[in-house]
């Protein structure tokens, strides 16, 4: 394949992933005041009431019955992850992750932005009842992220939005990891047993060239709620379904062109051969079948993958993401949150997210240049890369919902929540000055 179609067919997908995410990010800003101002208005009691409230999905007989919240955290949050699957499989296959020279810069700034912030946070709660919350800190809000790219405009290369991009997901795949081996409940082996089976059966499906997207909805349903009553969180089915979505479409490239080309010259024919009145109704059924068909021609030249990637993600980013938001960042600000907010806990989850997420992310990567592990791309300078870990400071989504796990029914909950959030804040705000300062130090070096 060209030089050129390689990078295009690599760039696209990141540019729109990117285009998406960042107006996610700015919706998510927007959601997350909206919460807090009504689970602090006077209407605050109807904010529990709402996403406390019983939902009952049902097939006959059969149904299940959770809150509003929980269907949100457990449900949508695992279609959530399995969008982030496909774009991890995307990425590694295909992306900015499939080789070792294009994967080993982020990959390395996506360790030290694991371990320094985890080991910040563990120091600081040794011993302690809120040592459990060490997880929190390892997470990046990718839209978030890209939201505040977004007010730099052109002033930020592209490189290092698909640094941030590639580092996150890094990052995702390190959550997921947490999330399944540390944040699980007690287990379940028979239904464990059962989510395990069905997967193996999905992996023969995609061994075996199985195209059939709702073979795969169908099945991915059974494992989630196999999961779900296993005791491991439900979400891991969402990653682990994304893993067996083939990447392969029906028919090759050049099958694709060959009968591309084949139904437009027939369009062609169609076009000029319509001499009279008598002949445009035969003649328009016959356009209309060629049309028909270069629709699913198109339909086949694209993977199970990219179909889902590409139909699922604007839900993801403008509707599971503001809701999750919605119904998780509304905390009620009194005396009983502010009292002793300034504990063991907070302070882990601030320094750890602002300190140690580009801390770490400088550390890892300065020393893998220096020891020629790894090369740090020429488009961006080093306090841009500062930068960038800063914004990887903004934990938001995915802090929020490690804490979840990791404080669930516990008053830690609260106060690691606003600790998140004003983190966030900061972390996205150092970034933005931080990033217009470099990129305008940048330009004029270069002139």
């Amino acid at each position: 394949m060209p030089k050129l179609q390689l990078v295009k067919r690599i760039l696209y997908p990141l540019q729109e992933f990117i285009k998406a995410e960042a107006f996610s990010g700015i919706l998510l800003m927007l959601v997350t005041l909206a919460a807090i101002a009504w689970a602090n208005s006077p209407w605050s009691e109807t904010y529990d009431a709402v996403w406390n409230t019983p939902l009952t999905i049902a097939f006959g007989e059969y149904g299940l019955t959770k809150a509003t919240i929980l269907w949100i955290n457990d449900g949508l949050m695992a279609i959530f992850f399995f969008v982030v699957g496909l774009e991890i499989k995307r990425e590694m296959l295909m992306g900015e992750l499939a080789s070792f020279r294009t994967a080993a810069f982020p990959v390395v700034a996506a360790l030290g932005g694991m371990l320094v912030p985890a080991g910040i946070y563990a120091a600081f709660n040794y011993n302690t009842a809120g040592l459990s919350g060490w997880g929190i800190p390892m997470a990046t809000d990718i839209a978030f992220a890209l939201g505040i790219l977004t007010l730099l405009g052109n002033r930020v290369p592209l490189s290092l939005k698909l640094f941030l991009v590639a580092f996150a997901i890094v990052d995702d795949i390190g959550a997921v990891l947490v999330i399944a081996l540390f944040y699980t409940a007690q287990v379940d082996y028979l239904m464990l047993w059962v989510a395990m089976l069905v997967f193996g059966i999905l992996l023969v499906l995609s061994a075996v060239r199985v195209n059939n997207i709702w073979i795969y909805v169908f099945l991915g349903v059974i494992m989630w709620f196999a999961f779900l009553k296993s005791g491991v969180h439900a979400t891991v089915a969402g990653i682990l379904l994304a893993t067996t979505i083939p990447i392969r479409s029906k028919i090759t490239d050049e099958d694709f062109i060959s009968t591309t080309d084949t139904i437009l010259g027939e369009l062609q024919a169609f076009h000029y051969t319509r001499t009279g009145e008598d002949d445009e109704q035969p003649e328009e059924e016959n356009f209309q079948a060629a049309v028909h068909t270069l629709e699913n021609n198109c339909e086949e030249a694209l993977s199970p993958l990219h179909r889902l990637e590409h139909s699922l993600h604007p839900w993801v980013a403008y509707f599971i993401m503001p809701v999750f938001a919605l119904a998780n960042a509304g905390i009620y600000i009194d005396a009983n949150l502010t009292t002793g907010f300034f504990n063991a806990m907070s302070w882990g989850i601030i320094l750890g997210l602002i300190i140690g997420k580009p801390v770490g992310i400088l550390l890892f990567t300065s020393f893998a240049a220096f020891t020629g592990l790894v090369s740090k791309p020429d488009s961006f300078n080093w306090p841009q890369l500062i930068g960038a870990g800063l914004l990887g400071g903004i934990g938001f989504t995915m802090s929020i919902f490690i804490g979840n796990l990791a404080f669930a029914a516990s008053p830690f909950l609260a106060q690691a929540k606003l600790a998140i959030l004003l983190t966030s804040v900061t972390a996205g705000a150092a970034a933005y000055l931080l990033l217009r300062f470099a990129s305008s130090r940048q330009v004029e070096d270069s002139e």
